[in-house]
């Protein structure tokens, strides 16, 4: 990559960076509802852990259903 086109793809992300702020999808919360914020964590370390589980459990589910025996 030369010397532009990382200084352009530098700009780039700046700019996606800012309109996602902009837009609420990132930097703080825009909410005030007192519940915590669980964004950028692993569902498994948050109280949804069995609810996040049980959707790979689904999705396995699923897949071997599909699979010749």
């Amino acid at each position: 990559m030369s010397q532009s086109d990382a200084i352009s793809q530098e700009e780039a992300r700046h700019r996606v960076d800012a309109a996602k702020v902009e837009l609420g999808e990132r930097g703080a919360p825009w909410w005030t509802d007192g519940s915590p914020d669980y964004n950028r964590k692993m569902g498994a370390a948050t109280p949804y852990a069995s609810w996040f589980a049980s959707l790979e459990e689904q999705s396995t589910w699923s897949i071997r259903k599909r699979l010749p025996s």
